[in-house]
């Protein structure tokens, strides 16, 4: 517990020489513009009439920029947003998120020995807190982040082994997962429609397993040296992320780094390198990272949207009929590119090279 950075950051007015990223992968000091074209989706007009349009949109975020935002209310930042990509009514209730937050920053401000039981880099331990990463112990650079991480579907299956502490975690964090994996399965079939693919098509193999994990950043000295999560794209089907107020949260586009600005009651939506394989390269998953401040504390939540273990994926054979082209990746079982994942260290480029189709 005494590695968790929250533990210790507070004593420090340096950053660990541990924590020190290489100069070609650390923020530095160069200020990170603001991304103003990502694209406003309205998930309500989906079943007003206008879900074609919405389709469309998705599917154009998706290709272009591989991830977009969904808002609940939009009049409030109507003259902020005018030129976002972003997506409004939700479905998910302000009061659930706020609660939800303050179950996290609860959670993670309550003493060490509280929650000493949940600690560990045992990746077989279906609810686990740790520090930066599971491989804390050979990682050469550490993370500066505190993360707690479990499993939350099938919900009954897994509700038993979250914290007890604080006392409406189980309760709190039970509803918001099942509206969030709800907002989850509802963009997928919209992403399903728009590729003409059979109804259902991301059904329980291709998104049989959901999980949470609970970010926890704490200010840091210098953050021009140190990095919440590194470069990369998300290896699984759909991400769905919830960063509040503070900024983090950045993407690469075009070879530059942008940050994307958080909005209140607003969720990111990543699409995970699973979709790419699948669409054949049609959907694009976006490279990002999160950077620190040394401010005030950062909480954010991400809901991952995951393929079964066993599962095959493969370019849809359909899509690639429709084209008239080749497939551009072989098929491959999920656990299969997950130990690939591992052996690349996160490359996510890399990791799809082992699969792709040469020639």
């Amino acid at each position: 517990m005494e590695k968790l950075v929250s533990s210790w950051c507070n004593s420090v007015k340096s950053v660990p020489q541990d924590y020190v990223f290489p100069e070609y992968t650390r923020p530095g000091d160069q200020t990170v513009p603001i991304l103003t074209n990502c694209p406003i989706i309205d998930m309500e007009k989906a079943a007003s009439g206008d879900r074609n349009d919405i389709i469309r949109q998705v599917l154009q975020a998706s290709k272009d920029l591989g991830f977009f935002q969904i808002l609940d209310f939009l009049k409030p930042f109507r003259k902020h947003l005018i030129h976002m990509n972003q997506v409004i009514n939700h479905g998910v209730s302000k009061d659930l998120i706020d609660e939800t937050m303050g179950i996290v920053e609860e959670f993670f401000d309550i003493p060490n020995e509280d929650k000493a039981s949940l600690y560990s880099f045992d990746p077989q331990k279906s609810c686990r807190l740790y520090t930066s990463s599971f491989k804390y112990a050979t990682e050469p650079i550490h993370l500066w982040r505190d993360v707690l991480i479990h499993f939350c579907h099938p919900l009954d299956q897994f509700i038993d082994t979250w914290p007890k502490n604080p006392s409406n975690y189980r309760d709190v964090m039970g509803k918001f997962s099942i509206e969030v994996r709800n907002l989850s399965l509802r963009i997928l079939e919209m992403i399903s429609e728009g590729l003409e693919l059979k109804p259902g098509y991301f059904g329980d193999e291709l998104a049989g397993e959901q999980m949470i994990t609970l970010n926890h950043y704490p200010p840091c000295p210098d953050p021009s040296l140190a990095l919440g999560i590194t470069k990369h794209s998300d290896r699984n089907i759909m991400t769905i992320l919830y960063q509040e107020k503070t900024c983090g949260f950045e993407v690469l586009k075009d070879g530059q780094w942008f940050g994307v600005e958080p909005y209140a009651n607003a969720f990111v939506v990543n699409i995970g390198q699973q979709l790419k394989v699948i669409s054949n390269g049609k959907l694009e998953s976006v490279e990002h990272r999160v950077v620190t401040n040394s401010k005030e504390p950062r909480y954010t939540i991400a809901s991952f949207t995951n393929p079964r273990s066993d599962t095959i994926i493969g370019p849809e054979k359909a899509l690639v009929e429709k084209d008239n082209c080749h497939p551009l990746y072989r098929a491959f079982r999920y656990k299969d590119y997950l130990q690939a994942f591992e052996e690349h260290e996160g490359e996510s480029d890399l990791t799809l090279e082992v699969f792709k189709i040469k020639g």
